[in-house]
């Protein structure tokens, strides 16, 4: 991982805030349709809450998991076995930001730790976020991204994050900074 307060030249390939949850029921019947999939230019974060517009804003039960983060090299070395390009969109994960660039599961929390706090600054001033627990893949990986993407993005599906501050994500170049490093909790 990189040195604390470094910055990390990045680019976010991909934002998503989506207002449904396409991925209840069972695979086999296949996801719900969900017009925000196709992703969105800039996403608008708010301290607590999450991104605007997302299934998870505003969820107490979701407030230290409401934003996910997932690094595009993932997707990328996907071993699966079907699929075609179109079933590997970045929007396909179902994370609100996808960026290319940095090994973002480092990130995560262990047990007992207090997560990494980063920021993410695309143009309009940084986003400190607090990277807590891993976001693991679920089953529906192997129907919207093609067989074996379950089990190849195990450890690989990205980190589950609180908004910290209030602020704006665009698609682009950004930088990356790690502000702290995760910390035994009290």
């Amino acid at each position: 991982m990189e040195t604390v307060g470094t910055g990390v030249a990045v680019e976010i390939v991909a934002l998503l805030a989506s207002p449904l949850h396409a991925f209840e029921g069972r695979p086999d019947d296949g996801p719900h349709l969900d017009p925000g999939a196709t992703g969105r230019d800039c996403v608008e974060l708010r301290a607590g809450l999450g991104i605007v517009g997302d299934r998870y804003f505003g969820h107490a039960a979701h407030r230290r998991a409401a934003v996910t983060v997932f690094a595009a090299e993932s997707l990328d070395d996907l071993p699966v076995t079907s699929g075609s390009p179109r079933r590997r969109s970045r929007c396909f994960t179902r994370r609100n930001i996808v960026l290319r660039g940095f090994p973002i599961d480092e990130l995560a929390a262990g047990r007992g730790e207090e997560g990494t706090v980063f920021s993410i600054d695309s143009g309009n001033g940084p986003v400190r976020l607090r990277a807590h627990r891993r976001a693991q893949p679920c089953r529906w990986m192997d129907v919207v991204l093609g067989a074996g993407a379950f089990r190849g993005l195990r450890n690989r599906g990205g980190v589950r994050c609180e908004a910290l501050d209030d602020g704006v994500l665009r698609l682009g170049p950004s930088v990356l900074r790690v502000l702290e490093p995760a910390t035994s909790a009290r």
